[in-house]
């Protein structure tokens, strides 16, 4: 049974962690300076981990394995599972030409480039991380963004930045209500803690996005819609959050400054059209002259893939058929793995659980099976399509099972302990840093979700430590660590693999790093105000 000893260096809190964050820098050093590729610098900082855990801790060799092992797994299951099988989904519309219908369908709605990325990378991408999150919007709208005429790696960038404010909600709630489990602490007062943070996010990503597209000059020229489509999201996010529905937070956000966006552009109009120059024919450009219109029926087929989802993953939460697809869920321990928290107690890391027919990437795969007739594909061609799918992905895949099992054995050996306990040191400047814990965990992880299940329970410790608010303290590790998700490798992989440029992960790392910081500096801003008499009125 391994204890992991969070001053296992010298007795010295400080000095163990320089040696826990060796993982850490590494993979960001390997991919922002080196440039190396994703899946072999994540492979490379799995190593530098397990020697760390291994010398420094120490920890016993076999333990350090089988907690890789099971980083690895939960990789696969259930974060690849819903990518793969979402762009599964993804792939048969491309293959039988319903994408180029829903491709026109939204240049139809402005044929500015500015404002295409606004609604498809933030307000289509939210609704897709309110249904399957897991990487799962920037895999498609990147690929939409790029059949519209954008350049891979801008089309990249756009996507993995605007998959910030929504994902604290995502996948229906799954990072609060797994907050929520790790803290004690009530769901609703997470949820609208989270809900008075994330939405200050949700007013500047819409400009933030037309300032990558087209810069300053075209955040000037389109600030009618971005502020509309920012400011309805983030009251809409703001209002349900607090008074509606925790679990259709997003849905509704997504809908709402969508809804108004459109209805903005029947009235105004950019006193200019922006639409990126494209090699001579290249696929999908806005600049093609546009096709004759299609029919009703097959923009309905077009739409229907996602309607079929949003149907499925809503269906899914009803709550006596919730509890009929959670009754075959199976839980186990990690055969070998024996491990105990830094004070003692059973760690839950070691248990897995299968939830093979309630996992978004199961129900994925039952909407793309009712897709099949819908968009007329059969069942040979949706197979080779499946096939075709997992080899797009492969270096994705690697880079995912790598980077989960970096997180697992950090966390089974105490690494990540270490560096939120030393930072939990700060007192009451601690309500800065609280954020830049979940960033560092999403970083890290690739998921709000697991950075809340890392630090949840250490952000309420610190808190009760320094005499902070506990809910404001727990909810700043969700809303700091949306900001962290445009850096993590796993993202970066599937984001470059999706259009096409694996292996360029490093220049999509320097081109979102600053994005990343400038709001997470501004989320530093807002906890530490809150946690002062200056915005102390909004903690709930």
């Amino acid at each position: 049974m391994y204890q992991p000893v969070l001053d296992a260096v010298s007795g010295s809190l400080g000095l163990t962690a320089l040696f826990a964050a060796l993982p850490l820098v590494t993979l960001f050093v390997l991919l922002g300076v080196v440039r190396m590729r994703a899946w072999l610098a994540a492979l490379l900082s799995l190593l530098i981990a397990l020697l760390v855990a291994v010398v420094a801790y120490p920890m016993p060799v076999g333990q350090a394995l089988l907690a890789a092992s099971e980083g690895a797994a939960f990789g696969f299951f259930p974060i690849l599972w819903i990518v793969v099988n979402a762009i599964w989904v993804y792939n048969m519309t491309v293959h039988t030409g319903h994408f180029d219908v829903l491709r026109r369908s939204f240049a139809r709605v402005s044929d500015d480039q500015r404002i295409q990325g606004v609604i498809i990378a933030f307000c289509f991408g939210a609704l897709l991380e309110a249904l399957a999150g897991f990487g799962t919007p920037v895999a498609i709208t990147s690929v939409m963004l790029v059949a519209l005429g954008f350049r891979p790696l801008k089309a990249a960038t756009v996507a993995l930045v605007a998959n910030t404010a929504p994902v604290a909600f995502g996948a229906l709630a799954v990072p609060i209500t797994t907050l929520a489990t790790v803290t004690g602490l009530p769901v609703q007062d997470l949820a609208s803690m989270v809900g008075r943070q994330t939405p200050l996010l949700g007013v500047f990503v819409p400009m933030a996005l037309v300032l990558i597209i087209d810069g300053p000059r075209g955040v000037r020229r389109t600030l009618p819609a971005t502020v509309v489509c920012g400011v309805t999201f983030a009251l809409a996010q703001f209002a349900t959050a607090n008074y509606f529905s925790v679990p259709l937070t997003d849905i509704v956000a997504a809908l709402v400054s969508a809804a108004a966006t459109v209805l903005l552009l029947r009235v105004w109009r950019p006193v200019d059209t922006y639409v990126e120059a494209v090699a001579p024919g290249g696929a999908g450009s806005s600049a093609e002259p546009a096709p004759e219109r299609d029919s009703p029926a097959e923009v309905f087929r077009a739409y229907a893939p996602y309607g079929v989802i949003i149907a499925v993953f809503a269906l899914a939460q009803i709550p006596f058929v919730k509890s009929a697809l959670a009754g075959v869920t199976r839980t186990f321990s990690w055969p070998g793995l024996h491990l105990l928290t830094a004070n003692g107690k059973p760690s839950t890391l070691p248990v897995f659980k299968v939830d093979w027919l309630a996992s978004g990437g199961t129900l994925l795969i039952i909407a793309g099976l009712i897709t099949m007739p819908l968009i007329g594909i059969g069942a040979r061609r949706a197979w080779s399509t499946y096939l075709a799918t997992y080899r797009q992905l492969a270096a994705a895949i690697v880079t995912v099972m790598a980077v989960l099992a970096l997180a697992y054995v950090m966390n089974a050996s105490g690494q990540t302990a270490t560096l939120g306990t030393w930072m939990a040191g700060a007192g009451a400047f601690f309500a800065v840093l609280s954020p830049i814990l979940g960033w560092i965990g999403v970083a890290v992880t690739g998921s709000d979700t697991s950075s809340n299940s890392l630090f949840g329970a250490l952000q309420v410790a610190a808190a009760q430590q320094a005499g902070l608010s506990t809910t404001l303290m727990a909810a700043a590790n969700s809303s700091g660590g949306v900001l962290g998700k445009m850096i993590s490798p796993q993202n970066l992989a599937i984001a470059a693999a999706a259009v096409g440029v694996s292996g360029k992960e490093g220049d999509l790392f320097r081109k979102v790093l600053l994005w990343s910081i400038g709001f997470l500096a501004l989320m530093c801003a807002l906890v530490y105000l809150q946690s002062t008499p200056v915005l102390s009125w909004m903690v709930p």
